[in-house]
C-alpha cells in the first residue's frame, strides 16, 4: 500500500471515529437517560462504548476502501457523500437523544440513519463489496438500536 493510501486509512477512520466522539459529548451527563424506563433487551451501558469504537473504525475502512478506488470517479464521490450524510446522522441521534432529550426526534433521526446506511451500503457494493459488507455489523446494530430507541419512547412517553 501507498504511503498516500495509508494517509487515506487514517483519515477515513479518524473521521469516522470523530463523529462518534462528537456523539458521545451529549451523552457525557446520563442522569436523564438513567431515570429513564428500558426494555427488557436494554444492554448494559458499558457495552455500548467498546461497540461503538469498533463499529466506527470498521465504517472508516470501509469508506477508505470506496476512496482508495479514486475520489475522480463520480460513483466514489457519491458513495463517499451519502456515508458522511450516515455518519451526519449518526453523530446528531445522540446529540438529539441524549442533548435535548427527546426519543420521538432521536426515533425519527434513527430511521433516517437506517436507511441511509443502507443506501450507502448499496452504493459502496457497487464499488467495493468488501466495503459493503464491513458496514454489516453497523447496520445490524442500529437495528437493535431502532429497537430500544422505540421501546424507551413508548415505555417512557405515552399519551
Amino acid at each position: 500500500m501507498k504511503t498516500s493510501s495509508y494517509l487515506r486509512l487514517i483519515i477515513a477512520i479518524v473521521v469516522s471515529e470523530l463523529a462518534g466522539i462528537a456523539g458521545s459529548l451529549a451523552s457525557s451527563a446520563p442522569t436523564w437517560y438513567a431515570g429513564l424506563a428500558k426494555p427488557a433487551l436494554n444492554p448494559p451501558d458499558w457495552i455500548f462504548g467498546p461497540v461503538w469504537v469498533v463499529l466506527y473504525a470498521l465504517m472508516g475502512v470501509a469508506a477508505f476502501l470506496v476512496w482508495d478506488k479514486g475520489w475522480e470517479r463520480a460513483d466514489v464521490r457519491k458513495a463517499l457523500r451519502v456515508f458522511l450524510f450516515q455518519l451526519a446522522l449518526n453523530a446528531a441521534w445522540s446529540i438529539i437523544f441524549f442533548g435535548l432529550h427527546s426519543p420521538f426526534w432521536a426515533y425519527v433521526d434513527i430511521t433516517a440513519m437506517w436507511l441511509a446506511i443502507l443506501w450507502t451500503m448499496i452504493l459502496f457494493r457497487k464499488t467495493s463489496k468488501p466495503a459493503s459488507w464491513l458496514l454489516a455489523p453497523y447496520i445490524l446494530w442500529v437495528s437493535f438500536a431502532v429497537y430500544l430507541n422505540y421501546s424507551i419512547l413508548v415505555l417512557n412517553y405515552r399519551s
